[in-house]
């Protein structure tokens, strides 16, 4: 009887101790994993087409990631309104690091110009680090009278209600740009929406508009053509790609600066040791020379962050947008 109590008492000490040893294994593959991260290949959701500046160097940038971090970074194009598309994409997938997200400045617009979007990017994605910045330029006709911003400004107070600016669709960065530029100015000017880049630039040449604010890859061919004069940027410095440009307050536009901005983001709940490893393989790739040369090309300044930097920027974005769009009484969408 002694004998086979202690062997009952022997087989739970050993069943306990395998237990314990599966236990700890389990419990030590999440962090093997995370340090071996990655281990298989990470997508990219991007919510634009394919062809485009947000294309293009989001392509660049991944496959400089590949190059640092062995593994190949895919990406996948999920165009559509609100960035919607993308991020019920990304927010299938598990919350590994895998899957990476971009997001920029409209990211902080949309939450603004629809009813409800059916995802929060506060706080249902995690910053790794932004990628980089992008100005609007100011342009006029090569035969505008508006030889300076300040000239155009000047004439717009002396005609008030006369004058026209150009942009792509009400929304847009661009438009929602030059109406924090209105207001933070205090002109009375129209700012007429167009389809597309194309119809502004027609819009400025026929002068129905007599100033446009677009980024810099639709109007960088008509400035080295002479077609269109660039007269400021819209950034709190001049750009490394029009560095003889002054910026809107340079200009006499006053204390108005924006500039858009690109980021990575991953699903909520991340480990932090696949985000500390993007972060890090993300500074060296946006300052490789190859990246820095062909982004200056397409009118970009690449630059990284912290991924606390970034979730403050979204955050404070947010309510800033809000501000605007409610101003100009832009009517929100439906969600999806």
């Amino acid at each position: 009887m002694l004998g086979g109590k202690r062997m009952d008492r022997s087989l739970k000490a050993g069943l306990g101790a395998c237990l314990l040893a599966v236990s700890l294994a389990m419990s030590a593959q999440p962090l093997a994993a995370q340090q071996n991260y990655p281990d298989r290949p990470v997508r990219v959701i991007l919510p634009f087409g394919a062809g485009g500046v947000a294309d293009v160097i989001t392509r660049l940038v991944a496959e400089k990631l590949g190059d640092k971090l062995g593994q190949r970074f895919i990406v996948e194009n999920y165009p559509g309104p609100g960035g919607i598309n993308a991020a019920r994409t990304a927010l299938q997938a598990p919350a590994d690091g895998y899957v990476l997200s971009y997001m920029a400045s409209a990211t902080a617009m949309s939450v603004n110009l629809f009813e409800r979007l059916p995802y929060d990017p506060v706080k249902d994605f995690a910053a790794v680090s932004s990628l980089g910045y992008f100005d609007l330029t100011f342009v006029v006709a090569r035969n505008s009278p508006y030889k300076t911003l300040g000239d155009f400004i000047k004439a717009a107070k002396e005609k008030p209600g006369q004058l026209n600016v150009g942009t792509i669709l009400a929304g847009s960065s661009q438009n929602l740009g030059m109406e924090l530029f209105k207001s933070s100015t205090g002109l009375n000017v129209a700012i007429v929406p167009f389809r597309n880049s194309g119809e502004v630039l027609i819009g400025l040449e026929r002068n129905d508009v007599q100033l446009a604010a677009e980024f810099y890859p639709p109007v960088r061919g008509g400035i080295e053509a002479k077609k269109f004069i660039p007269l400021a940027t819209s950034g709190a410095k001049r750009t490394a790609y029009s560095p003889n440009v002054p910026t809107v307050k340079e200009a006499g536009g006053g204390d108005f600066a924006v500039t858009s901005w690109s980021g990575l983001f991953v699903r909520a709940g991340t480990p932090q040791e696949p985000i500390a490893k993007l972060n890090a393989a993300l500074k060296d790739a946006l300052a490789d020379p190859e990246v820095v040369k062909k982004a200056l090309d397409l009118g970009v300044e690449m630059g990284g962050s912290t991924p606390q930097e970034l979730h403050d920027r979204l955050v404070a974005e947010i309510p800033k947008w809000r501000s605007v769009i409610d101003n100009a009484r832009i009517e929100r969408r439906k969600g999806q």
